[in-house]
């Protein structure tokens, strides 16, 4: 159950409304996470603008995948949803792939080195091994990318955290509860 009260349109603080307007554009509709994350401006302008630049990070079956994998270990049911109906919708990943991913794995040798990777700086709180690391970087991902993933490890943490603090009414397709697959 939801605990938070999200703001009608007029209710939206006038900072936060452009980056909501703009989200609200481009996805279609207004997600009630994003409604509820926009009564603090400050919170939902910060993590708007790391949205925005970590979307040139890697490539987005691997973003969707990284997300996918964080919000299982987290618990986070909100995101699940959003993530297996971008993942599918968006990045084009089969329905099997998805269900990979929240477990932390992918066929491509390459995202399945990042998925691993992200699952286990989640899981170590960041105190990854050294086999961790040299795992992810012989998949061919430079210390640059390595950094992209724990960039998105934190960004969607963020948002599995606030999800499962406020709880907002979930707008996208029901998908198995964390922790079932």
């Amino acid at each position: 159950m939801t605990r938070t009260v999200l703001p009608t349109p007029d209710q939206v603080p006038a900072e936060s409304k452009p980056t909501l307007d703009a989200f609200t554009k481009t996805i279609g509709f207004t997600p009630n996470m994003m409604a509820a994350f926009a009564k603090s401006p400050i919170a939902f302008n910060a993590w708007a603008n790391l949205l925005g630049s970590l979307s040139k990070a890697l490539d987005v079956r691997t973003r969707d995948s990284i997300g996918l994998a964080v919000s299982e270990v987290n618990g986070c049911d909100y995101c699940l949803t959003v993530h297996s109906f971008t993942a599918e919708h968006m990045a084009k990943l089969p329905a099997d792939e998805v269900l990979l991913a929240r477990k932390g794995r992918a066929t491509d040798p390459k995202r399945h080195a990042a998925v691993q990777f992200a699952r286990k700086v989640i899981e170590t709180r960041g105190q990854v091994s050294e086999a961790d690391l040299n795992a992810v970087r012989a998949a061919g991902h430079t210390d640059a990318n390595v950094m992209e993933i724990v960039a998105l490890v934190a960004m969607y943490s963020l948002t599995n955290f606030f999800n499962n603090v406020f709880d907002p009414e979930k707008d996208f397709p029901a998908v198995a509860p964390a922790g079932t697959i």
